[in-house]
């Protein structure tokens, strides 16, 4: 398939800017995947089509502030954003500077871009691909550096510079461990009143862990998106999780999975043998048209850039021209877009699924 058959054009005005003024007040079009019929809902509303055997597939990442600003020590403006934290005091990044670093060079850190560097330093200690790596030893952890003086790393098309609010409303509620650089947006929508609510109501939860990468904003550059290579990310999918999923199925209930994340880490986690195992590593897992489902059958998702990946995995899941059509109308019906805008309920086209 070609790219440009996923792309559409997006009035500026409707990228989500800023998160609603209370987390959940969001709307939500929801997409039968077999028939390609839309409706048009509020987040909350996503209770009315949960069922009683359903098991909803969380991702439980944690964003750091992974953006970091400072001066060379040679002198000149830098700007780090730790891509995966690999160790305690140690990191791999994207270094941003009018020279590249060499190893052994070291960053003084400030609070604010151009701000006047304070008491924190890394060094850089080597390269691996386009990434650097870098390190805060001795001293501070890098994890408690970037509790202090990082940013939150809001996406590209977000155009201003993060403020207080965004390092509570650039996260779920239900993150637990440290890693992404990007937030599984999905999961930005429910509250702990809302999962009180799924709980009272007997439907099952479980979580998976993948550290979403800057990657993820990567536009496909290539005509025939076969030929595209995907970025690498860090998952775990446990044996509780396989557990629950297999009980789910014994009972006759759906797999729902929140969030294109926690749809990668399930099929990553099944696409060895077809049946889901546990899983700890990393997935460069490239979803499009023409690939079948093993553990999924519906998902809960934002709306994605034009010509991206996960634009491409949701016309997997729901055929390209469901998904197109949904779009348009979400367009016309003026929902918000991307990481802070509104939300979708797919459910599966029997073709997509294996």
């Amino acid at each position: 398939m070609k790219r440009t058959e996923f792309s559409y054009e997006l009035p500026e005005e409707l990228i989500a800017q800023h998160p609603p003024s209370q987390r959940g007040d969001s709307r939500l079009l929801v997409l039968n995947g077999a028939s390609g019929a839309v409706s048009h809902r509020r987040f909350e509303d996503v209770l009315d089509l949960l069922q009683a055997d359903d098991l909803l597939v969380f991702n439980d990442t944690r964003v750091i502030p992974a953006r970091l600003f400072g001066r060379k020590l040679s002198g000149g403006k830098v700007e780090v954003l730790v891509e995966r934290l690999t160790g305690s005091h140690t990191a791999l990044a994207h270094i941003r500077s009018s020279k590249s670093p060499r190893a052994g060079s070291q960053i003084a850190l400030s609070a604010t871009e151009g701000g006047e560097t304070g008491e924190y330093r890394v060094a850089v200690t080597g390269r691996e691909g386009g990434l650097f790596g870098i390190g805060s030893a001795p001293g501070p952890s890098l994890v408690e550096i970037l509790s202090e003086i990082g940013h939150m790393p809001l996406p590209p098309y977000i155009a201003r510079a993060d403020e207080q609010p965004d390092r509570d409303r650039y996260q779920t509620v239900y993150a637990r461990k440290d890693g992404a650089v990007a937030a599984p947006t999905a999961g930005l929508h429910f509250t702990h009143e809302l999962l009180a609510a799924i709980d009272a109501r007997g439907i099952r939860r479980t979580a998976v862990t993948l550290h979403v990468g800057a990657g993820t904003f990567q536009p496909v550059r290539v005509e025939d998106i076969e030929t595209h290579e995907i970025h690498a990310e860090y998952l775990e999918v446990s044996d509780e999780v396989c557990a629950a999923v297999q009980a789910t199925r014994a009972r006759g209930g759906r797999v729902i999975a929140v969030g294109t994340t926690a749809v990668r880490s399930l099929e990553t986690a099944a696409r060895a043998s077809g049946q889901l195992a546990p899983f700890a590593g990393d997935t460069d897992i490239f979803i499009y048209p023409g690939y079948r489902f093993c553990a999924v059958d519906a998902m809960i998702t934002n709306f994605h850039l034009p010509e991206s990946t996960l634009l491409m995995l949701v016309s997997a899941f729901a055929t390209r021209e469901h998904i197109m059509a949904a779009y348009r109308e979400a367009i016309e019906q003026r929902y918000r877009f991307f990481s802070y805008g509104d939300a979708m309920f797919i459910t599966a086209h029997p073709g997509a699924l294996a």
